[in-house]
């Protein structure tokens, strides 16, 4: 599985967010593309998407802009990319066969290596939340190695 851009960006624009915290107010999109270096169009896409997943809230109008719908100690990479990538996993291969039943020699033993894989994947990317990720770009916690 790759990350896509959508996923990065998405990241990305959270990150920000939990950055600046909410002291600063609502954080316009033409600000978090700034900041982040992002095509602000495709950030508008983005955000929509992010804030259908419940990921973020907006504000119209003047001081308007988006907040975190949580804490950043709540959300985790992957409600980030499955909020607009779908759901995460290595392929799209199915659930491996419980009875040993397979059409074709290797296809159950690989379906289940996928589907580990897949399990793993995403239990990585639960474990890194925005404010874990916030402390490492201040340098407040390492990097992981």
């Amino acid at each position: 599985m790759r990350v896509s851009t959508r996923g990065d960006y998405a990241s990305r624009a959270l990150l920000s967010l939990a950055i600046h915290g909410e002291s600063e107010g609502p954080t316009t999109v033409r600000d978090i593309a700034e900041r982040t270096g992002l095509p602000q169009p495709y950030l508008e896409q983005i955000l929509l998407a992010l804030k259908g997943a419940g990921l973020v809230r907006s504000k119209r109008g003047v001081g308007g802009g988006y907040v975190l719908a949580r804490q950043p100690c709540e959300i985790n990479l992957a409600e980030i990319v499955r909020a607009v990538d779908g759901p995460i996993a290595l392929g799209d291969f199915g659930e491996p066969h419980t009875d040993g039943a397979c059409d074709h020699e290797g296809q159950c033993v690989l379906l289940s290596v996928w589907h580990t894989v897949g399990d793993e994947m995403r239990r990585l990317l639960e474990e890194f939340t925005l404010a874990d990720i916030a402390a490492m770009a201040s340098g407040a916690r390492p990097w992981p190695s």
